[in-house]
């Protein structure tokens, strides 16, 4: 079945507008909602990282129905794995089956100015991600836990709240190594829209299947999630200047994966020119324009969109697509 989400954008809005627009995107038919987790921003003037795993309990409270998550949080430098196990099982049993924790290997914008720590490379990255979700799936499960690893320990650990089930966890992952992982070990994986093709047919959706096959278990409901980058208005010009807000998202990742202060992230995002900061855009006014260039990514495999608007009017958004693309992406695929 289709699952159709938000992407609420913590870089873009303070913690309540962004709750707003989160509560309205279940009034307007969405299925989840996942934040992006940030101690910085995109960009300095105007930005905002407000805490999601604070938010996320006030989302809890004030909806019903839909799935929400982080999209995605770092749990091996700012946090300790046994912390993200306790937060996600006190999530987990408030909010039972509404609550994912998404996960990433991190960005240095992130992570080095709220520790000092020196930024390591990927292959330390990936380590720690691995170790850290063994830990926190292990402290879900297991009580009095002493756990000795490369970079975690605990001593007698126990989280008393937590879920009948464990929480699921999804996996980002823009590599072949990621993927595979995020298959043989996840419930899920997360990648987003505006790339190579070659990157999801080729590279992605390959090594996800692969490592589906290595795991130990069948997993017949695992979920692939993609991040839709979609401007949409009534408006096309709108729509196509909206995207200068997350211009950042065109830079490439040589270009932002170093840069540890969100002054030169600005800095390099404002000066691209629109049609570079629209390129990782589905950029129209026409409904049907938008599912026909959805509509590939569902092809591929994808089942699980999760819909970032750049502007700020976010109501605007939710409601214009709530009636116009949503139905009909329902009605076509199911």
């Amino acid at each position: 079945m289709l699952k159709l989400g938000y992407k609420a954008s913590a870089e873009q809005f303070a913690p309540k507008p962004l709750l707003d627009f989160s509560v309205l995107a279940e009034q307007c038919g969405f299925d989840s909602v996942f934040i992006s987790d940030h101690f910085q921003p995109w960009k300095h003037t105007d930005g905002h990282a407000p805490s999601a795993l604070a938010w996320m309990g006030a989302l809890g409270a004030s909806t019903s129905r839909i799935v929400m998550g982080t999209s995605v949080l770092t749990p091996t430098f700012r946090y300790h794995p046994s912390v993200v196990a306790q937060v996600f099982g006190t999530l987990g049993s408030m909010f039972p089956n509404r609550v994912v924790l998404g996960v990433g290997t991190g960005e240095g914008l992130n992570e080095v100015p709220s520790t000092g720590m020196k930024w390591p490379e990927m292959k330390e990255r990936f380590a720690r991600m691995r170790e850290a979700l063994t830990l926190i799936r292990r402290l879900w499960t297991e009580e009095r836990l002493s756990f000795e690893g490369e970079y975690y320990r605990t001593e007698n650990a126990t989280i008393y709240d937590r879920p009948e089930t464990p929480v699921p966890i999804y996996v980002a992952g823009a590599g072949p190594q990621v993927a595979k992982y995020a298959g043989r070990s996840a419930d899920g994986f997360i990648c987003t829209s505006g790339k190579a093709w070659d990157l999801y047919n080729k590279t992605l959706l390959p090594n996800v299947e692969e490592g589906l096959k290595l795991s130990s278990k069948p997993k017949p409901d695992y979920d692939r999630m993609i991040e839709m980058k979609v401007s949409f208005d009534t408006d096309k010009d709108r729509a196509l200047q909206d995207t200068r807000l997350w211009a950042a998202l065109a830079l490439s990742a040589e270009e932002k994966m170093s840069v540890e202060d969100p002054a030169e992230m600005e800095r390099l995002a404002d000066a691209l020119p629109v049609e570079r900061a629209a390129s990782r855009w589905i950029v129209s006014n026409d409904p049907d324009e938008h599912i026909e260039r959805i509509k590939p990514y569902i092809d591929m495999g994808f089942r699980h969109l999760v819909f970032h608007a750049p502007g700020l009017d976010q109501a605007r958004f939710l409601k214009l697509y709530g009636e116009q693309v949503l139905p009909k992406l329902r009605q076509r695929f199911g």
